[in-house]
């Protein structure tokens, strides 16, 4: 197993779906809003007022996001949209409330958290009969804010705007980002900073935590109830196997396993994978001290909190099947009524998680590399890349992007330290390609298809957040979303944000607060 991270797929393709903008737009009155989780037992959650900004205002507006609810962009310029969202004044059918859950934060069991600065607004469903979550974040206090202040502050609403849109662009299933609102009200973090919110969108916010927090309250009904409405609402499909409840885990495993594939092959770093973090959807869920691989360090640790490494980039495989046991581990009173019957078929079904990703991930990597075809020395190819580069430093994201380049193979090594180790490489890369008559055009197109140019690294983000913060100017937020919503493009002119980050960078750091 390539542990630098490791390899194959379930996945349709590695490249970018596109958002469908030919619905019937809507005014922000002629959606209709629901929430059904608010069915649920009143265990799972709590409801909370959300609590508005003075003087708020509208930082970004994302209008491929809007059309998933088939809203009409031009809603953005209303005052009405301004209060949506920002909880000042909520349509007809919103009833926020906050969600309870517990989960694994650095190994540990914590027996409750819930969204301690987000409000679920509801669900919209679009003409197409697909449901989104609307959920406000930094909307204030709620029962489980565990003596925080509900809020977040620009610098991280700016990080998570901008990020989930970028795994959007990259074709990695995630939540994602309607509109970021700011204002003048002071929030403290490790300094004064300002207030903002940020509307996100995602099929729904169940987390592996979410199972977990009524498994070890012994809520089994309440368990059950859950687990049957994520079935009934999400996976209506599983409701007529043998088993839904075990086939709800078998999901989650292959979703997860896919998912953190993707996340290694364009070298991005979570940061924070507790297993209240995790989706039952299989998708990249709570932006907080994340980071794309610049050189290539497969310890890579983007969160400074994180100081034993436990989810450092080459640690997430392994996490990931580490949150998917306990989420076994919830929903074994479901899976039979024996225990140890349950317990074994559990078992049977995370053992298939390992084989799972490392088909995922070798298929990724395989067309990264151009391969169209399964060879045994592919495995080793692989390795000996990522040993070289991280051996030289070498910049993840530009070192595949110039092997998409295939006229311009013989200035590779100009990425490179060991330019010896680099040719050595490149010898035996080209044998490979011969195995199967690769024809240069074609591999190069498709491998732009799948090797980004444009990735969000710290330093364009930190760039964006200055600006905005100290100038209040959000063109750079403007630029860096258009950028990363078609990060496949050349786009020429922006070569600069392409570019491996300057000296200054190098001193940049993010936590949990971030």
């Amino acid at each position: 197993m390539c542990v630098k991270p490791a390899y194959r797929f379930l996945y349709d393709g590695f490249t970018k779906k596109t958002d469908d903008t030919s619905r019937s737009m809507k005014t922000l009155r002629q959606l209709h809003f629901d929430n059904h989780y608010a069915k649920l037992p009143e265990i799972c959650f709590s409801e909370h007022a959300p609590q508005p900004f003075e003087n708020p205002h509208l930082v970004h507006f994302n209008a491929d996001a809007a059309a998933l609810i088939d809203l009409d962009p031009e809603q953005a310029n209303t005052p009405e949209f301004l209060d949506f969202a920002t909880g000042r004044q909520l349509p007809p059918g919103c009833r926020p409330l906050a969600s309870c859950y517990a989960g694994h934060q650095f190994g540990q069991y914590v027996p409750r958290l819930g969204d301690g600065r987000t409000l679920l607004l509801g669900q919209v469903r679009n003409d197409q009969g697909e449901s989104w979550d609307l959920q406000l974040k930094g909307s204030g206090t709620t029962r489980y804010s565990r003596g925080g202040d509900g809020r977040a502050v620009l610098r991280s609403t700016i990080r998570e705007y901008l990020c989930s849109e970028a795994m959007h662009g990259l074709g990695i299933p995630t939540t994602r980002a309607l509109c970021m609102t700011g204002s003048d009200e002071e929030v403290y973090r490790e300094q004064i900073e300002t207030g903002a919110m940020l509307l996100r969108m995602a099929p729904s916010h169940i987390r592996f935590g979410s199972f977990e927090y009524l498994y070890y309250e012994e809520r089994h009904e309440d368990l059950r109830t859950l687990a049957d409405y994520t079935l009934a609402q999400y996976f209506p499909d599983l409701l007529d196997t043998e088993n839904p409840y075990l086939a709800l885990l078998d999901s989650a495993i292959a979703s997860t396993a896919a998912l953190i594939a993707r996340w290694q092959s364009v070298g991005f770093a979570h940061g924070v994978m507790n297993s209240d973090n995790m989706s039952i959807h299989g998708i990249t869920l709570d932006y907080g001290p994340f980071g794309f691989l610049d050189a290539y360090d497969p310890g890579f640790i983007c969160n400074h909190s994180d100081h034993s490494g436990r989810y450092a980039f080459d640690q997430q495989p392994g996490i990931g099947l580490f949150n998917l046991s306990c989420l076994a581990q919830a929903l074994l009173p479901l899976i039979a009524p024996e225990p140890e019957a349950s317990a074994e078929m559990a078992k049977q079904s995370l053992d298939r998680y390992q084989s799972f990703f490392i088909d995922a991930y070798s298929a990724n990597m395989r067309s990264k590399l151009g391969l169209r075809e399964s060879h045994h020395q592919d495995k080793a190819l692989c390795e000996s890349l990522l040993d070289i580069m991280a051996a030289s430093h070498a910049d993840y994201t530009q070192v595949f992007r110039h092997l998409s380049e295939t006229d311009k193979l013989d200035t590779l090594c100009d990425l490179f330290i060991d330019r010896d180790a680099c040719k050595s490489w490149l010898h035996d890369y080209r044998a490979r390609l011969r195995l199967e008559n690769s024809e240069p055009e074609a591999r190069s197109r498709s491998m732009k298809q799948v090797n980004p140019k444009f990735i969000l690294r710290n330093h364009l983000a930190e760039t964006a957040i200055r600006k905005a913060r100290d100038e209040n100017d959000y063109g750079e937020i403007d630029t860096l979303m258009r950028l990363l919503k078609n990060p496949f493009d050349d786009n020429p002119s922006f070569d600069g944000y392409a570019a491996a980050p300057p000296d200054w960078a190098k001193s940049l750091s993010v936590s949990c607060s971030s």
